[in-house]
């Protein structure tokens, strides 16, 4: 990835639709239901090749990652082998994360390993409230630990969700699981391992920006929001005292870079802030 030809790094992007596997019952029904949450200009999901043709066009790069939430969903995962495989052919625009269920254990901390290790994964996303647990249940730490041995980084999602917003019960989907503030005992007992808490934590917001100021290795991006509707308190820690610890992040395909971007533009922050968030501090986490 030659980063000074992109404009942005976008450290949270979704690969939602596997090659070759037809999407399980309920799942059409679940992505018309995020569509019309998020408002999104699509009738079905773009598969990880479309989302590469986007990125390359815009010279954009992307962290791009599945979600394993087999357990809760009953919908089959994507399989991360094919996700690292897709993204290194596209080694120019993508960087590729993982996803496993902590419930899997000790077989989930075997395969990170072997994802690290035989497909080149840089980091692994969690969505504590689509996987049903509290980031520091200690049942998850076997799967932390392989992670933050390899130099991993670990993305929560936080806040509230659009998961199943709207559908009969939320979908099952309970929001107390991804209050960032649980991040902090995660923050405590893995130190070297960068953790990075997706999007603005509606409706616990200062609990983020309280984890992130005080924890070194804990960092937000700004993601699953249009930049016009971020709250003031979010906007000043971004421009003054967390400039060098906030990402951009866009939630595609929910959300494209160009509506996030364009906002942005809007947004009162400081010149020299900007770049910072919009690549430099993508670039050095991601060592690239």
């Amino acid at each position: 990835m030659n980063v000074d030809e992109l404009i942005a790094i976008d450290v949270h992007t979704h690969a939602e639709e596997p090659c070759g596997c037809h999407p399980d019952d309920g799942y059409d029904d679940f992505q018309a239901a995020m569509a019309t949450y998020f408002k999104a200009p699509y009738k079905h999901p773009p598969t990880m090749r479309e989302t590469t043709e986007y990125y390359r066009e815009k010279k954009i790069g992307c962290v791009i990652f599945p979600v394993d939430a087999e357990r809760e969903t009953g919908f089959r995962r994507y399989a991360n082998e094919e996700v690292a495989e897709i993204a290194a052919e596209n080694s120019d625009i993508m960087t590729p994360f993982a996803s496993i269920d902590p419930a899997k254990g000790k077989a989930g901390a075997r395969e990170a390993r072997r994802l690290i290790e035989e497909f080149g994964i840089k980091g692994f996303k969690f969505h504590p409230t689509m996987q049903g647990f509290y980031p520091n249940d200690r049942s998850a730490y076997v799967l932390y630990e392989a992670i933050a041995e390899a130099g991993c980084i670990a993305l929560f999602h936080t806040g509230q969700t659009g998961v199943g917003s709207g559908m009969p019960g939320g979908m099952g989907m309970r929001l107390k699981y991804s209050n960032p503030i649980h991040l902090d005992d995660v923050a405590v007992d893995f130190p070297g391992m960068p953790i990075i808490m997706a999007h603005p934590s509606f409706p616990w917001q200062e609990e983020a920006l309280a984890v992130a100021q005080h924890k070194p290795n804990v960092y937000i991006d700004m993601s699953g929001w249009s930049p016009k509707y971020f709250p003031p308190i979010l906007v000043k820690y971004a421009n003054s005292i967390l400039k060098h610890k906030m990402l951009f992040g866009s939630d595609w395909p929910v959300i494209k870079p160009d509506r996030w971007l364009a906002d942005f533009e809007k947004l009162e922050m400081k010149d020299e802030v900007r770049p910072l968030i919009l690549k430099e501090n993508a670039r050095r986490l991601l060592k690239i």
